[in-house]
């Protein structure tokens, strides 16, 4: 079968994000048989022209639509970044324009998928891991098999069923161009239990990796044949508590690729041995889950590490020379004025890095803060989340919260609150023609004002 896959993200903040699972998926359908073409909506300059003149030409049997975020859980941007809205308009779009069937799975769909597709108008959705499911759901199709709407994944895929991703030339251009930087995957679960989060709902418990020796040589494609010299590991959490991450990290030490790498870390002791390896291996910045600034609210949270976890975490790169990022929530369970305060304390005890400031957090179905919200009358069981709901805690003022932490903050250009403020100043520098991370740049500029 001919397949249209279409990634229809068109989110650039922190950074334009290369459409990794749309590659993966196209791998998975090659590999089966299909004819594969795979559209990308933003290197496409968002233009529907552009998307009806690929169907009128390629003609597909089917119509795969990737949707990774349905928004930027950023509680102060409303609806701006709400993606659903477009989701929908080129699912009527594209029924303007072919009858094939529509397809739609990713991250963000699988997060809600009956609510999803219903809104969306598509024919059928896969939620979870989609390399078997829809390869399952393709043979049904074209056998005209009756089935359910929706295909879930039963048993989770192990190493050799993760596909390599398929890279399409011209996408991986315009990522290179517009960021620097492209994603690879290498490993999938979660074993954490963080009361806000779905990446244990969407790729399950129990940590999954992809073979090593792979995952470079992918690096290593990506480098010599399209020139990429930076790649950001997509996983939930890079530095598993298995220790796995560490066999990736040997077979880079030993190839040494003239490539750099970046990643989101747990923020957990690592021996000198471990940091040394990570340092031979390429590792240039590390974007850090720390979530909260206070013992209590990091409780509350259920993070498992303490505040001097995240402070020891910080220096010990830092004096490696590495750039780090930090990201914070404020407003989460627990949080009141004591809090606050303390976390503002521990804002100032982190030295040479960036942080990220969040207010409250938004409520997605299936997480522990869901059922939380309900019990605490935030939201009601019925409700639903299709458009963004924060939680906030109910210990504190919202006001006085947002006007203390902006207060406190006035004229570092190091934290970032609310984060829009460091999205802007990012995007501008790449206007300019920065590439990579951006915010490691915004650590040196602070430096730099603290010198004066």
């Amino acid at each position: 079968m001919k397949v249209l896959l279409l990634s229809i993200n068109i989110e650039k903040e922190p950074y334009p994000v290369y459409p990794l699972g749309m590659a993966m998926i196209a791998s998975a359908l090659t590999a089966a048989g299909h004819e594969v073409k795979q559209f990308d909506y933003l290197s496409m300059g968002r233009l529907d022209c552009k998307l009806i003149s690929a169907v009128q030409v390629f003609q597909p049997d089917v119509v795969g639509l990737s949707l990774r975020n349905i928004d930027n859980v950023d509680s102060f941007s409303g609806m701006k970044h709400w993606s659903l809205g477009h989701a929908r308009d080129v699912v009527h779009l594209l029924r303007s324009h072919t009858d094939a069937p529509i397809i739609v799975g990713g991250p963000g769909y699988s997060l809600m998928p009956e609510a999803i597709l219903d809104y969306l108008g598509a024919d059928y959705g896969i939620a979870g891991e989609g390399e078997r499911a829809v390869v399952e759901l393709l043979d049904r199709i074209r056998e005209m098999r009756s089935g359910p709407r929706i295909m879930r994944e039963q048993h989770a895929l192990i190493t050799d069923e993760i596909c390599p991703p398929m890279f399409d030339k011209n996408i991986i251009f315009f990522y290179n161009q517009e960021s620097g930087l492209v994603g690879l995957q290498t490993k999938r679960g979660c074993p954490h239990h963080c009361a806000y989060c779905c990446y244990p709902f969407l790729e399950g418990h129990v940590v999954r990796t992809c073979d090593p020796e792979m995952v470079v040589d992918d690096m290593a494609r990506l480098h010599h044949d399209h020139g990429i010299d930076h790649i950001y590991f997509t996983d939930s959490v890079f530095n598993d508590c298995h220790g796995k991450y560490l066999e990736l990290v040997l077979v880079l030490v030993r190839k040494n690729l003239p490539v750099r790498w970046s990643a989101f870390f747990r923020p957990t002791l690592m021996s000198k041995e471990e940091i040394d390896l990570l340092e031979r291996s390429g590792l240039q910045g590390l974007e850090v889950g720390s979530d909260a600034g206070a013992e209590a609210t990091l409780s509350g949270l259920n993070k498992g590490f303490s505040c001097l976890d995240i402070i020891d975490f910080n220096e010990a790169f830092i004096t490696r020379g590495k750039s780090v990022a930090h990201y914070f929530i404020i407003g989460g369970p627990g949080e009141d004025e004591a809090t606050i305060t303390e976390t503002l304390n521990n804002l100032d005890r982190l030295k040479r890095c960036v942080a990220f400031i969040y207010s409250g957090i938004r409520i997605l179905p299936g997480t522990t803060l869901h059922a939380r919200s309900i019990d605490e009358g935030v939201i009601t069981s019925s409700e639903s989340l299709l458009q963004p709901v924060y939680y906030h805690s109910p210990l504190i003022d919202r006001e006085f919260m947002h006007n203390k932490v902006s207060t406190a903050l006035r004229g570092r250009r190091d934290r970032f609150f609310p984060p829009g403020e460091a999205m802007e100043r990012m995007n501008v520098m790449r206007r300019f023609g920065y590439k990579g991370l951006v915010w490691d740049r915004l650590i040196s500029t602070e430096i730099k004002r603290q010198q004066k």
